[in-house]
């Protein structure tokens, strides 16, 4: 029987439209290893066709087991993977039509840049001048047509990401998958390159799937982020909705600070919302999208760049009600300070804010908030 490729249009030098039918459906995958180690637990995705999606987690999170099962590098122990309308559970990683760029970019140093790129395409015994015209399609579009007839270690690690990419990109695969390709690289070269990965993947329209253990990074360039830990995942959600309303304690912990305060119990308040009573008092959430469950645990999430520091107990109708506290420490950060403050308790809370909106020494001071920055969660 022959193997079915998984295939899209082809468009010539305008990729724009060229991919957008390749939506990721992921549905009640598992992966079981030999001995018995459950890298992916059941777990379901949608990725939206021309999206940028990208996996964010910690070590061992089961981040880059899914990348390389939507490859079909690794098998899965049960459950369905679509690219587009065509289920690909069973196929090979030959026949998924996929564009992978790993980590260590995998490109040939005894070739010249457009040798590299080429490649793929003689492999698919495409004929010499459609091979000619579609690298430099490709040096264009990764702005490299100046270095095409160098060999790749002679450029810089940002030039051999765009090369590696390119070549990825070249055949007009289904899907283009990243797994950490910017690791090995500073900080400030990260971020340059991932608004050049962006642009490309957005001028292309191709669907992109990106393996980082760097937030920021996924916020820059993603869509979608979906969170994983423990081979699941937790949350899957634009970067400001994962942000600023997290599901649980791992996801507001893993994106930046926060600062958790245990629930209770739940009450019912006027005009259908919910009071919170905590150790730093009663809690109004601004929202009534919660169900009350009682047998349930639950917790408030505070942003520390949420929380208002203040001079006097006066508030207004839109925030709460101020509470006392004492400044426990200062950490000066140029542009902004991170607060260590006290409350009645001894509780500390963690507030973020710029050097002048900080207390004189010794005055007394008080924190609130907007009612809508404080988030319930499941503890």
């Amino acid at each position: 029987m022959k193997t079915q490729r998984v295939k899209v249009a082809r468009s010539g030098a305008d990729e724009s439209q060229s991919d957008r039918a390749n939506g990721i459906d992921v549905r009640d995958v598992e992966v079981r290893f030999a001995n018995g180690f459950y890298g992916l637990k059941q777990s379901c995705l949608t990725i939206e066709p021309g999206s940028f999606c990208t996996l964010l987690g910690p070590s061992g999170s089961g981040k880059t087991t899914l990348l390389r099962t939507i490859a079909g590098l690794l098998t899965p122990s049960s459950g369905k993977i679509s690219i587009g309308f065509n289920d690909v559970t069973n196929l090979p990683v030959q026949a998924r039509n996929i564009g992978f760029v790993f980590q260590n970019y995998a490109l040939f140093p005894h070739m010249t840049v457009a040798q590299n790129i080429e490649y793929p395409l003689k492999l698919r015994k495409w004929p010499q001048e459609d091979r000619r015209r579609r690298v430099h399609e490709i040096l264009g579009l990764i702005e490299l047509p100046h270095v095409a007839d160098r060999a790749v270690g002679e450029l810089s690690g940002g030039q051999q990401q765009r090369v590696a990419i390119g070549r990825a990109l070249v055949y007009h695969p289904a899907l283009l998958l990243l797994d950490e390709p910017m690791g090995a690289l500073d900080r400030r070269l990260r971020q340059q390159l991932g608004a050049d990965l962006r642009e490309i993947q957005q001028r292309t329209g191709i669907t992109t799937v990106y393996v980082t253990h760097d937030q920021e990074e996924a916020f820059i360039l993603s869509d979608k982020v979906a969170i994983m830990d423990g081979g699941e995942i937790l949350q899957y959600d634009t970067p400001s909705e994962l942000y600023f309303r997290p599901n649980s304690r791992f996801v507001a912990r893993f994106l930046g600070e926060a600062n958790i305060v245990e629930v209770e119990r739940l009450e019912t308040a006027p005009e259908g919302r919910v009071s919170a009573k905590t150790r730093i008092g009663s809690i109004l959430l601004s929202s009534s999208d919660f169900q009350l469950r009682q047998s349930a645990s639950h917790s408030i999430v505070l942003r520390p760049e949420d929380l208002i520091l203040k001079t006097s107990n006066q508030a207004s109708p839109d925030q709460a009600p101020p509470i006392p506290i004492k400044i426990v420490k200062e950490l000066f950060l140029g542009s902004r300070c991170l607060v260590t403050v006290s409350d009645s308790s001894g509780d500390t809370l963690l507030v973020e804010c710029t050097k002048s909106q900080i207390p004189p020494q010794g005055s007394d001071a008080w924190l609130t908030w907007n009612l809508a920055s404080a988030v319930l969660i499941d503890r």
